[in-house]
């Protein structure tokens, strides 16, 4: 299943809070990207936060494995989790009206 991961950050961050992990989190996300977990990962070029694409079993497992994310251990941020599943839509171009 692949799950969208919205990065929220938490009231009272600056940028001297995320310094102090930045290249753990990094490594993190780059193990994670090695291991097919994350399948795509940006950031929001009208905001300072990132949106992942993941790759799970269901939102259970996204969490779990957004946690032991330096960022997220540190309460710097937190995700909004989105599950998706294949657009339907094209059945249409199929069905006789």
């Amino acid at each position: 299943m692949k799950i969208l991961a919205i990065e929220k950050e938490y009231d009272g961050i600056n940028a001297e809070d995320f310094k102090k992990y930045s290249g753990e989190e990094a490594l993190k996300v780059w193990q994670l990207y090695k291991s097919e977990k994350i399948r795509e990962i940006y950031f929001r070029s009208d905001e300072n936060s990132a949106v992942i694409m993941l790759e799970c079993k269901d939102v259970d497992e996204a969490e779990e494995i957004l946690s032991g994310l330096p960022f997220v251990k540190n309460k710097l941020i937190h995700f909004d989790l989105i599950p998706l599943k294949p657009y339907p839509g094209y059945e249409r171009l199929f069905t006789k009206n």
